[in-house]
């Protein structure tokens, strides 16, 4: 059985870093102060992969966003996703040439497909995360594309069966009613999802190892990702991992856990 993961997300935004709460962002500091709060030569034990969204709400500077990539992954030793603002093939060479491990997609998943299977093509279904945001409008689950502000016409599971034959290696679902709460995920949409062969990250609304617990525990999930900056610094998610490997959790347990 493969091992399930952690995994941290960071929320960029012109060249600092940010809490997100329902897609509404607050600064929170620069690499600096994420170098110096978070020591992530330290907490990279604790997790299995990190991911950092381009967030920025005007134009995404996705050069810049590189630059900042190329600095933070001198510190880790971990698997980096990272996405936001993908428009062309040498958007994707781009942030894989300043350290990206994998890709994460959203907007164009929707609005460009012939993108999205040119990058399967040369990069490799592995290569591709497919980032679907989503929240409640009327009682049913409504796809946003744009950071959250646009809606699209398309029934939620039927989308995510549409991502599916897109041959995208991983979905990033994330609850933008839930997103930065810290009141636990959307277990309930979760639970209801049958039938999907894509592994699932579930995101959005992560505050605590219960609620860690809790995504793990479900079949469906295979890995549970927290973007929650203020919950788990300091000692939070090493302690977090080493009591979820102490309830026999199936994630991997590293040197200094």
């Amino acid at each position: 059985m493969l091992r399930k993961r952690i995994i941290f997300t960071l929320i960029y935004n012109n060249e600092s870093f940010n809490q997100s709460r329902n897609f509404r962002l607050q600064k929170v500091g620069d690499l600096r102060w994420l170098e110096k709060n978070y020591k992530f030569q330290d907490i990279a034990f604790s997790l299995d992969e990190l991911i950092v969204l381009n967030a920025s709400k005007d134009e995404k500077d996705i050069e810049k966003f590189a630059k900042t990539l190329e600095r933070l992954v001198d510190d880790v030793f971990i698997p980096i996703a990272a996405g936001g603002g993908i428009k062309t093939l040498d958007d994707a060479k781009l942030l894989f040439d300043n350290g990206a491990d994998k890709l994460v997609i959203n907007s164009i998943l929707y609005e460009d497909t012939t993108l999205v299977k040119e990058l399967v093509k040369i990069y490799g279904s592995q290569s591709l995360v497919a980032n679907i945001d989503y929240k409640k409008v009327n009682g049913e689950n409504k796809i946003f594309i744009h950071d959250g502000t646009y809606e699209i016409e398309h029934e939620f599971n039927s989308y995510i069966k549409y991502v599916e034959s897109l041959e995208i290696g991983e979905i990033y679902l994330n609850s933008i009613e839930k997103d930065g709460t810290g009141f636990g995920y959307d277990l309930d949409t979760i639970s209801k999802l049958k039938d999907i062969k894509v592994p699932i990250i579930l995101a959005g609304g992560a505050g605590n190892e219960k609620h860690l617990e809790e995504g793990l525990n479900l079949e469906n999930v295979s890995a549970v990702a927290t973007a929650n900056l203020f919950n788990f610094v300091g000692n939070g998610l090493p302690n977090a991992r080493m009591n979820l490997l102490n309830k026999d959790i199936n994630i991997a347990r590293w040197i200094k856990c």
